[in-house]
């Protein structure tokens, strides 16, 4: 009998790679694929223990592929891109899945911890989360739905509101735990700077000027260009960072951030917003959205 089906490596793990590869994280992959950073970094070693190498350097706050994991991404994005569009082809209409876009930040903070109760409650449902921080045309990329943060005058006329912008410095609890942001404290300090232009909301910046720290130099600064990397390193203990209270409660309330004193300031005429794609909603979109804004009632 023919064993080369038995040989083949595991290749559920494949998923969980060829993301990992397409991002160079393992935080944005798991949030494509609606999984944990953990549940992903597993698959990757999975898939490594079964072919005997290594797929990844992985760095301090990098993640590069090695020789042999470059050839198998190369190869893997194409088995799966075509399975991906045979099943689409043998799906049935009513079938499809509901596609959302929303940036990596959104989709890794807010969505992806929350899905397992929309998966419990319609278990026949398949949702797909394209996480990017580039602003898509839902039509033309047959997308249900968008996760968007904008300024209040920029949302489309058919968006819903879901909640404001409030932010706060948070850190791990070993660092924030009975501090105060003082000149004395200060220096001793490590701050995590949000480098995105045009929000200076989430920069330190902004907030030491509130409370007259603007000239008071921390011990050190470290920059992310993506909000979601600075909000891990914050919650493993690498130093404080401006939250949006809305993405960080869930780790506040896990206990693996803490607020640094009790000041929050509302960011006026900016919000997170649910966009619909410009025509009828399927049954399951319909379901998927008013999940969301339930979610966000709840919050």
């Amino acid at each position: 009998m023919d064993s080369t089906l038995r040989q083949l490596p595991p290749l559920d793990p494949l998923r969980g790679f060829v993301a990992a590869a397409r991002h160079l994280s393992f935080t944005r992959a798991a949030a494509e694929l609606c999984l944990t950073q953990s549940a992903i970094s597993r698959q990757i070693q999975t898939l490594e223990n079964a072919l005997g190498v290594a797929l990844f350097v992985r760095g301090v706050r990098s993640l590069q592929l090695t020789a042999a994991g470059a050839r198998l991404a190369a190869a893997a994005e194409g088995w799966l891109a075509e399975y991906g569009r045979l099943a689409h082809a043998l799906r049935q209409p009513g079938e499809r899945p509901v596609t959302v876009t929303a940036s990596i930040g959104i989709s890794a903070l807010w969505l992806v911890p929350r899905l397992r109760e929309f998966q419990q409650r319609h278990p026949a449902t398949e949702v797909r989360i394209a996480a990017g921080n580039r602003i898509v045309d839902l039509a033309r990329e047959d997308i249900d739905l968008a996760l968007r943060y904008c300024a209040d005058h920029d949302a489309p006329p058919q968006a819903i509101r879901l909640f404001g912008e409030t932010v706060l410095p948070v850190g791990h609890p070993s660092i924030a735990a009975g501090l105060t942001l003082t000149a004395e404290t200060l220096p001793q300090l490590t701050l995590l700077d949000y480098d995105e232009p045009g929000y200076p909301w989430l920069g330190w910046e902004h907030w030491l000027a509130a409370i007259g720290l603007e000239g008071v130099r921390p011990r050190a600064r470290i920059g992310f260009s993506h909000y979601d990397q600075l909000i891990h390193a914050a919650a493993t203990g690498h130093g404080l960072a401006i939250g949006r209270a809305v993405l960080v409660q869930p780790l506040i309330e896990d206990g693996r951030l803490m607020p640094v004193g009790a000041r929050q300031v509302a960011v006026p005429g900016r919000g997170f917003w649910l966009v619909p794609a410009p025509r009828p909603m399927r049954p399951e979109v319909e379901r998927f959205a008013q999940w969301i804004v339930e979610c966000a009632a709840a919050r």
